[in-house]
């Protein structure tokens, strides 16, 4: 036995890229659009597809763009001839858990170097409409996404007491940061907080300038282990924890505003970095906020602040990329949304920001980020933190 290594290999991110999110991308097709993606990191990591010993993929569900199981001719465009290709659905959070999965074939040293991959062309169907179908025994989505969210964030101001204009202030920070993002879907230049605010109404409480578009994009990252990153031609973010749990969507006693599967991630994490103030200890980060009340309401569930303070915190200015913990420099879901990518962005937006490599985005002294995203009816959810060290054994 003498020589062999024994627990879980060190996990680093080398190599990202992402695609220029736009409402349509006409200019590709589903194979060029995650080719674009995956060429990109893999020039950040300095690697050829040859280097990839796996890759794993990722996306929302099928009928958002009408074609099923895009994953079995994928493999060319992603240069996986010969090579195995795993597919991940977990709803929204699908990009998030595309990431873990892919860090776990490292950690578990199945595979030594892994490409995670994520995509959306919302552009080529309609979400909205695969949203909207009536699903046996369950409530109906009605107005897709916003339709069955909005009542839980009227539930969150209710129990929080939380004023009015708090998912404006969010809505205005987020449209604010992707400015200083070039890969983000919206650059709104010169909005004003009362143009948010006089946008129309969705869905109660919800505006327009509130909810994230639907984008065409896609998102990679390269994970590799000790030995990869010791070859990186930039510095790697590592992966200090990373966790997946999910909840049915209805259940008695089931607490919308606070997801027990959310909380519960959220401490798993936690413990495996070895966090136990995230407020103090992490210093960026990156959530899955598609309507503007929901940065609040995460902020609670993951534990930076108690119980109905997280509105405070908002409001207070602390979220914004100079204050006390910023989050989404990005300008994150509210600005880009290819939806089986987003929780992919977010992971691999967190790990740029270790790495110091965020462009005109980058929060100072960034060292540890945390990257999140949740799907379904906040059902699934899927966490990592990153940092700029290698994780102590």
């Amino acid at each position: 036995m003498s020589g062999q290594r024994t627990g879980r290999e060190p996990v680093a991110v080398v190599g990202i890229g992402q695609t220029k999110h736009a409402a349509a991308r006409r200019d590709v097709s589903l194979a060029g659009l995650v080719r674009e993606a995956a060429r990109r990191a893999l020039d950040d990591a300095q690697l050829s597809w040859a280097d990839v010993d796996a890759v794993v993929l990722g996306k929302a569900p099928d009928f958002f763009e009408g074609v099923m199981m895009p994953e079995l001719y994928l493999a060319d465009a992603l240069g996986a001839a010969g090579k195995p290709v795993l597919r991940v659905h977990t709803a929204g959070s699908v990009g998030g858990s595309t990431a873990l999965v892919a860090a776990d074939l490292v950690a578990a040293r199945v595979q030594r170097t892994v490409l995670a991959v994520a995509f959306e062309k919302q552009s080529e169907s309609n979400a909205m409409w695969g949203l909207s179908l009536p699903v046996p025994f369950q409530q109906p989505l009605l107005a897709g996404a916003g339709g069955f969210f909005a009542p839980h964030v009227r539930a969150y101001i209710r129990r929080s007491g939380a004023p009015g204009g708090v998912g404006a202030l969010v809505a205005y920070k987020d449209r604010r940061n992707a400015l200083r993002n070039p890969w983000a879907h919206l650059h709104e230049h010169g909005i004003t907080l009362e143009q948010v605010r006089s946008s129309p109404m969705l869905w109660d409480p919800v505006r327009y300038s509130e909810t994230c578009p639907s984008s065409d994009g896609a998102c990679a990252v390269v994970l590799t282990d000790r030995a990869g990153a010791a070859r990186a031609p930039h510095p790697p973010a590592w992966v200090h924890g990373g966790a997946m749990r999910s909840e049915p969507t209805l259940f008695a006693g089931k607490d919308f505003v606070s997801p027990r599967a959310g909380r519960d991630c959220a401490a798993e994490v936690y413990r495996q970095a070895g966090i136990t103030d995230p407020r103090r200890e992490i210093d960026v980060a990156e959530l899955y906020v598609p309507f503007s009340w929901y940065e609040p309401m995460w902020l609670e569930n993951l534990g930076f602040a108690a119980e109905g303070e997280g509105w405070k915190l908002t409001a207070s200015g602390a979220t914004e990329t100079g204050g006390e913990l910023p989050v989404n420099p990005s300008g994150g879901v509210l600005s880009t949304n290819p939806i089986g990518a987003s929780g992919l962005i977010r992971f691999a937006e967190a790990a740029l920001q270790v790495r110091g490599m965020a462009g005109e985005h980058q929060v100072d002294g960034a060292r540890t980020a945390l990257g999140h995203a949740y799907g379904g009816g906040a059902q699934f959810f899927s966490m990592w933190v990153v940092g700029r060290r290698p994780p102590t054994t």
